[in-house]
């Protein structure tokens, strides 16, 4: 394990903190480090959801090391199958995962949040994309905040280099939820509660529709639904789960995932 992760396990809860001083960079191998880290998230079926921060209160991640590429790592390298920070571009990772940001989120720091199922955000946090000040632009940034915002708020947090307050990415869409730096980890805990008391059958069939299908027709995602090509939709459909859910209503209790 790397010098600069540190994981905790909290029962069904994987927690991850970047802890690379001085600002959570990442570069290749720490990426790498954490593609295998979502890994075993993924691939444990008593993991049910990941929360990813930072250490201290200033920095959630600056981004790529300039260190690293100053000393010849590629804009266009081999950051893992999960591509950079180990989950934006990773396969089948059907598991919600939340990102608390503790202070600021820099460059590939805030482009990863834009592939988090949930963000939660400490007041104090920014948000920022300095890429056009240094010469480059934004990879993820650039073809996903036009999805995400409209096209004129989208080109202000591309084009300016500007930082953005936790309240305005609120407003905006990009944070679910901005609370005291102190309450921020228990608030991400409690949304991970929250999501431990879903069916996690659905939680991954969910997850698996909304990302096949972000570029998809009304017409296109029905045909899909109806040929059976969402292995995890379809187990969901066909598992015990999907009546527990019934069953435990009518019978007035909690009702007992077994995820199969």
């Amino acid at each position: 394990m790397s010098e600069f992760l540190e994981l905790e396990r909290r029962g069904a809860v994987l927690e991850i903190t970047l802890n690379r001083p001085k600002a959570n960079t990442i570069d290749i191998p720490l990426s790498l480090e954490l593609g295998r880290v979502f890994a075993e998230f993924r691939d444990n079926p008593e993991l049910r959801v990941a929360i990813m921060t930072g250490a201290g209160d200033r920095f959630y991640s600056a981004g790529w090391d300039l260190n690293a590429v100053a000393e010849g790592e590629e804009y266009i390298g081999d950051f893992g199958d999960g591509g950079f920070a180990g989950f934006p571009e990773m396969k089948d990772l059907n598991k919600p995962v939340i990102c608390a940001v503790n202070g600021m989120a820099v460059g590939a720091g805030f482009e990863m949040l834009m592939r988090a199922d949930f963000v939660v955000a400490a007041e104090h946090a920014e948000f920022l994309l300095p890429e056009v000040r240094i010469g480059i632009a934004p990879d993820i940034g650039t073809f996903m905040l036009p999805k995400l915002l409209t096209r004129q708020r989208a080109m202000e947090v591309l084009m300016t280099g500007r930082r953005f307050s936790a309240q305005r990415m609120a407003a905006w869409g990009l944070v679910n939820q901005v609370v005291p730096g102190s309450e921020l980890m228990s608030a991400a805990r409690a949304l991970a509660e929250s999501l431990l008391k879903a069916a996690p059958l659905s939680l991954a069939a969910i997850k698996e529709v909304v990302n096949s299908t972000e570029t998809s027709t009304f017409a296109e995602c029905y045909e899909r639904l109806r040929t059976d090509t969402w292995p995890a939709f379809k187990t969901m459909l066909e598992s015990d789960d999907s009546m527990e859910g019934a069953k435990a209503f009518g019978e007035g209790r909690e009702p007992r995932w077994v995820g199969e």
